[in-house]
């Protein structure tokens, strides 16, 4: 099977990250979301990001326009008929991703493959509403996408062997590096990445130590490029929260346990970078 084109569902920050890569790389993508101001948002900020690199000298402002050509604007979930992968990056909740992919399922052509950009949700669960769950898998991108080479590939319970290596071989075309990856809750990147974030919450709330003596230990002294509250605040709170209450549930172990204060916070409102407020202020 050769893909040829790509139908990205979700154009958010994810989603414009994820088409921006096929594009670059020569496939036809169709950035598909409810609204036509969204899709409309979602291509300036790749043309934006594609300029940056014309500025930078990475790209020339032929290469870009080029690039920019492989759009095509999609409001409708039935020009998923024209796609032969279709990578879904909607909201992080099982139900909306179900329904999405009840929908694709219905028009995508018989041999397109049906990825999720899932964080930490089960691809075997999504799968299960498709009349084809054999052709679903995981691929999920690390954010910012465009920056990010690493790209878990998550196999359902029913996915098959060819479909797993088409899709690490285009993942690879793309310029990524594609890992294998078991459909467990979290994965392997948010199992171990929030597991730590909550920890270092705990810390907090326990009053061990300051939010910034907390990230200096982290950056000084494990080398990470940002502290774990830091990064939080980046990632967004409450899509901390739903990935910790996603472990908890999965394993039905404690260790797992959202910190209270993180509920604290995301009930206040206090969800990080994007609204200006979360363990630091942004205002």
């Amino acid at each position: 099977m050769t893909i040829k084109s790509v139908m990205v569902i979700g154009a958010g920050q994810m989603g414009s990250g994820i088409a921006q890569v096929f594009a670059q790389a020569g496939y036809k993508v169709l950035i598909n979301d409810i609204k036509q101001e969204l899709v409309e948002k979602s291509i300036e900020r790749i043309k934006v990001r594609l300029f940056h690199q014309v500025d930078k000298n990475k790209l020339t402002k032929e290469q870009a326009a080029s690039i920019l050509l492989n759009f095509v604007p999609s409001i409708h979930v039935e020009d998923v008929e024209q796609a032969d992968l279709v990578i879904e990056a909607a909201t992080e909740n099982m139900e909306i991703k179900k329904d999405i992919f009840k929908r694709i399922d219905q028009y995508a052509v018989k041999d397109a493959i049906l990825a999720s950009n899932t964080s930490s949700l089960s691809i075997t669960e999504m799968a299960a509403v498709t009349k084809r769950p054999e052709q679903v898998i995981g691929m999920h991108f690390m954010n910012p996408v465009p920056v990010m080479k690493l790209v878990e590939m998550i196999r359902g319970l029913e996915t098959s062997d060819f479909v797993y290596r088409t899709s690490m071989e285009v993942v690879q075309e793309i310029g990524k590096t594609p890992v294998e990856v078991k459909d467990f809750p979290g994965f392997i990147s948010n199992r171990i990445l929030m597991t730590m974030i909550n920890e270092a919450i705990f810390a907090l709330y326990e009053g061990i130590a300051s939010k910034e003596a907390i990230d200096r230990v982290m950056t000084l002294g494990m080398n990470h490029p940002m502290g774990p509250l830091t990064l939080a605040d980046f990632i967004g709170l409450d899509t901390c929260l739903y990935i910790m209450e996603t472990l908890h549930e999965g394993f039905g172990d404690d260790k797992y346990r959202p910190c209270p204060l993180l509920k604290q916070y995301v009930h206040a409102g206090r969800l990080g970078k994007k609204t200006g407020r979360g363990f630091y202020c942004y205002e």
